[in-house]
């Protein structure tokens, strides 16, 4: 790699788990969520420059802005220095895995090594309510608007997410909410590893899950094709959708999932990961 140059992944943000506590007076909602981390993900490749530019490039470039309205180029300029910014995009976008959000938070994790100074971590959730625990980039809970974040210790899960190419904008999906005050998490198991957290999640929420399939009901037709796969053990959407993900207890099984549903269904966006 070039000097002045370095790189920085990006994970696909997954909720597991993703409960509607309340609304403050000024709009914000708040939220209970565990979030896991996908192997799979886009790419950040950053050079100094002496203004700022961004490329980006991948399988899912179309329609992503080359200019300050991108969260990678606010993440620069929160930093404080010019750059040029190469986004390799693989993740859908506007898709409840928090691409744009992790994009930034990995925009931020970059420029602190090309620069040799940690990033400001005052009020990141103003960039995205997802940029704080995409900066943790590993299992943790988050909460308030976001802005609290508890990072834990879990046995890696294996999944298939699976997006049907749906956009859910998300104001429409909280509009849609009917109650903002749902209970939050309960306490999850702190030990018995993936299978015990499995069990645990199947007795927790994605809150928004039901108005995002009234928006669009093809979410529900992508639970149910998940939910037809051999050794799945729970089904459910991520974020605010439309992307859905199903658990496995091995990552054989989920790639052996994810290959029938990219036969059946070869307009989705597919595929077999671990989340840690």
């Amino acid at each position: 790699m070039p000097p002045g140059t370095t790189t920085a992944f990006a994970p696909a943000k997954v909720n597991l788990a993703l409960h509607v506590t309340g609304q403050r007076a000024d709009g914000y909602h708040l939220l209970d969520s565990l979030v896991m981390f996908a192997d799979v993900g886009d790419t950040i490749t950053l050079r100094d420059a002496p203004e700022m530019s961004l490329t980006v490039t991948g399988p899912r470039a179309t329609g992503v802005p080359t200019d300050a309205r991108n969260l990678c180029w606010k993440a620069a300029e929160r930093f404080g220095a010019a750059v040029a910014i190469t986004l390799d995009k693989h993740l859908p976008a506007a898709a409840g895995i928090g691409g744009g959000s992790s994009d930034a938070a990995a925009t931020l994790r970059a420029m602190a090594d090309l620069y040799n100074r940690s990033f400001p971590t005052e009020n990141l959730a103003t960039l995205g309510a997802d940029v704080p625990v995409c900066t943790v980039a590993h299992a943790a809970r988050m909460s308030g608007i976001g802005d609290h974040v508890l990072p834990l210790t879990m046995a890696p899960l294996h999944a298939v997410l699976v997006n049907p190419g749906v956009d859910v904008p998300t104001p429409q999906v909280f509009k849609t909410l009917t109650t903002k005050a749902n209970p939050p998490m309960t306490d999850w198991p702190d030990h018995g590893g993936a299978p015990a957290a499995i069990d645990w999640l199947q007795t927790q929420r994605n809150d928004l899950q039901a108005p995002a399939i009234a928006l669009q009901p093809v979410i529900a037709d992508t639970l149910a094709a998940l939910a037809a796969t051999t050794g799945n053990r729970l089904t459910r959407m991520s974020g605010s959708g439309a992307t859905c993900f199903a658990l496995y207890d091995d990552r054989t099984t989920a790639e052996a999932a994810a290959t029938q549903l990219q036969s059946l269904h070869p307009d989705w966006w597919t595929t077999a990961c671990t989340l840690r």
